[in-house]
């Protein structure tokens, strides 16, 4: 949970301190390219502490507002809640396995929190639109392959257990 708490903070301050880049006639920020391990981080959070992880998300957000660019806190405020009510949704309602849950979930949400937040720091261009939603889905797909490798494992050890 620290983890999430500290790559919240680290995202939006990196939005409000560190400089655009440009590439071509667009800018985009650095920080783009963290985004995807704050979902990394709370889909971890998630599993360990449920829906507590919303704490940890409103104590990442107080903080932002003291060491980040108000705007910036705002916007990502409200992309988290934005993206957290996508998810609450999806996994609460869909019935799926968790694996096709949380790859449902980061396909509906990362592009949708990723035009708020833009759209609220008045950055909402194509390039950060596709480099954020980009490194949001890479995340997932990190957390998927890992959960996915690890429900493998438990097999072989199970299925080695009940034939030994």
């Amino acid at each position: 949970m620290i983890s999430y708490i500290a790559l919240i903070l680290l995202v939006n301050v990196g939005f409000s301190y560190l400089p655009a880049v440009q590439l071509g006639s667009n800018a985009f920020s650095s920080a783009d390219f963290l985004v995807g391990f704050i979902y990394l981080a709370r889909d971890f959070a998630q599993r360990q502490v449920g829906h507590w992880v919303m704490l940890a998300m409103l104590v990442g957000t107080l903080l932002s507002f003291w060491l980040a660019d108000p705007q910036i806190a705002n916007a990502s405020a409200a992309a988290f809640a934005i993206g957290e009510i996508i998810d609450w949704l999806v996994f609460t309602w869909t019935g799926k396995p968790l694996s096709q849950r949380l790859l449902l979930s980061a396909s509906l949400s990362a592009p949708i929190d990723t035009v708020v937040f833009l759209y609220l720091i008045h950055h909402l261009t194509g390039l950060e639109f596709g480099i954020m939603t980009l490194m949001k889905c890479l995340g997932v797909l990190v957390l998927w392959k890992y959960w996915y490798i690890q429900r493998k494992r438990a097999a072989r050890v199970e299925s080695a257990v009940n034939f030994g």
